[in-house]
């Protein structure tokens, strides 16, 4: 194993990953049930957020120049 430390993230799909063979496999206790679902919210959420930011960030230019974002409701 390398020194440095994960990133959060990665840990997080890594235990994902982890509860998801098990359950396929022995089954997951109540507890570790709630872990993976909340594990499960938790990757969703911050993924979403790392979607809609990017897709802010990106400005549209039609033939005249004209900019806009991709949000309407700006």
């Amino acid at each position: 194993m390398s020194s440095e430390k994960e990133p959060e993230d990665k840990m997080n799909i890594k235990r994902i990953n982890e509860l998801a063979r098990k359950a396929k496999t022995v089954g997951l206790t109540s507890e570790e049930a709630d872990e993976q679902q909340r594990l499960r919210t938790e990757y969703l959420a911050a993924f979403r957020k790392g979607v809609k930011q990017k897709l802010d960030s990106i400005i549209l230019v039609d033939e005249k120049g004209n900019q806009r974002s991709l949000r309407k409701d700006h």
